[in-house]
């Protein structure tokens, strides 16, 4: 489908912020964080209904100026990086482009396409000019029955998801001129990491092209409310009495990655025998730290919590949704620990640990799952001036073996975005315990 659909630029331009940035902060420094952040863009789309095509060309301009007057108080992403530490703020500007999509939304969301949401996006997520040219892209997509969907593209090396959503979240402020609700951004982030010695020439962080090399499918399924209740209420323990939403669809999601894998030709153990594997979660430390961090300091502010499973040769039969939860809960107590002790926020050794994560890639005898959460960030809550939006998606970026779980609308479901390879996804997909309670690419509902 997705190639079928004719996305035609009407308009393309460079929004610059309204009022130059200051001399004195011509320079933003990256944190060690930053520095090693993936390079890419990280992506999202806001959907929102129908309107006749006068009031959407109004609703046009208002993002532009808006974005325009945002860009004052996120002045580094309208500057370049002009070294691996410092972004030039050189108000040289985001890009904003206007798209007309021939076809209506609702051919979108009836079964939503990875592939077709893309096409939404100014840029592909790889592109080496979220390290080396513009920082922000902005997509307006206009559908033929009216409805809108923005494609937002910013570079990883100046933001992780929660410094996304504070910037949508200032970008609607400014949108609405509500001085007293715009978050404005804290910058600042690299005088509370450690410096970054790369006198003994470290391998460069894993980027997503290195899990891509293995051609792998992005799936979709739902899980409502309703079954993820039911789900946290059959994983409770003593260990984990009150799994929380993640955790219950995390473990499962692990589950049925390990049974898939386990069920797989590659699988060099012998038919439906345990691989060795590690459940990676990008932590928001900001909650973690002590004291905890304010939650609009822009930066890569993530660790990763790293569960691990380690019965090769047993069979796939005796895996334990309440051992898996036990041990995710057990590796986010790690990063709690670690962020009280200040670790976390040691860059070297931050460093060393994601060069054991990438041995972990290489390692054939072992899977390595990624798994992140966007859940409880205010997305929903984008409103430019016409309402909330009817949908909001993360946009899958190709990277085999990640998964990222989005809140549905309601708050209480969760869609989780699955990358695996071919052979895997196909075995994953048609797992009895995970249809129970997910369902596959259902329509979008709102």
């Amino acid at each position: 489908m997705a190639s079928q659909i004719k996305v035609e630029i009407i308009e393309r331009q460079t929004v610059k912020p309204s009022s130059p940035t200051p001399h004195h902060l011509r320079n933003y420094e990256l944190s060690p964080f930053d520095q090693n952040a993936f390079q890419i863009y990280l992506s999202l789309l806001l959907v929102y209904p129908n309107a006749d095509a006068t009031t959407n060309n109004e609703r046009c301009q208002h993002l532009l100026q808006s974005l325009s007057k945002t860009l004052t108080h996120f002045y580094p992403l309208a500057g370049r990086i002009k070294s691996d530490a410092v972004i030039e703020c050189n108000d040289d500007g985001a890009e904003f482009e206007k798209v007309r999509v021939k076809c209506s939304l609702s051919e979108i969301l009836e079964h939503p396409d990875p592939e077709m949401l893309r096409r939404f996006l100014a840029i592909e997520h790889e592109s080496s000019e979220s390290v080396t040219g513009t920082l922000l892209r902005v997509q307006i997509n206009l559908f033929e029955c009216g409805g809108m969907a923005i494609g937002l593209s910013i570079s990883h090396k100046f933001a992780d998801t929660a410094t996304l959503s504070t910037f949508i979240n200032c970008w609607t402020a400014t949108a609405h001129d509500e001085s007293k609700r715009v978050m404005f951004p804290k910058f600042g982030a690299a005088s509370l990491i450690s410096p970054l010695n790369l006198s003994n020439s470290e391998p460069p962080p894993f980027q997503p092209e290195d899990a891509a090399k293995e051609k792998c499918m992005t799936r979709r399924f739902v899980f409502d409310a309703s079954k993820i209740a039911a789900l946290q209420s059959k994983v409770a323990s003593s260990v984990v009495p009150k799994p929380t939403r993640v955790e219950a669809v995390s473990a499962l999601i692990w589950k049925c990655q390990i049974e898939a894998s386990s069920r797989s030709s590659s699988n060099m153990l012998g038919t439906s025998l345990i691989r060795s594997s590690v459940f990676c979660h990008p932590m928001n430390l900001r909650k973690y730290a002590v004291p905890p961090l304010p939650e609009n300091l822009v930066g890569n502010l993530v660790d990763f919590s790293v569960a691990d499973y380690s019965h090769p040769g047993e069979s796939t039969s005796v895996i334990d949704l309440k051992y898996l939860i036990a041990k995710i809960k057990g590796a986010l107590e790690e990063i709690k620990e670690r962020c009280a002790s200040k670790v976390a926020f040691d860059s070297n050794k931050a460093r060393e640990k994601m060069i054991e994560y990438m041995d972990v890639v290489k390692n054939a005898d072992i899977d390595m799952y990624v798994c992140s959460s966007w859940c409880r960030f205010p997305f929903y809550e984008a409103d430019f001036g016409w309402g909330k939006p009817s949908w909001v998606s993360y946009v899958p970026v190709e990277a085999n073996n990640l998964t990222v779980l989005m809140d549905k609308r309601d708050g209480n479901g969760i869609e989780a975005w699955v990358n695996l390879s071919q052979e895997n996804m196909a075995l994953f997909e048609s797992n009895e315990e995970l249809l129970a309670y997910a369902s596959l690419n259902p329509r979008v509902t709102y």
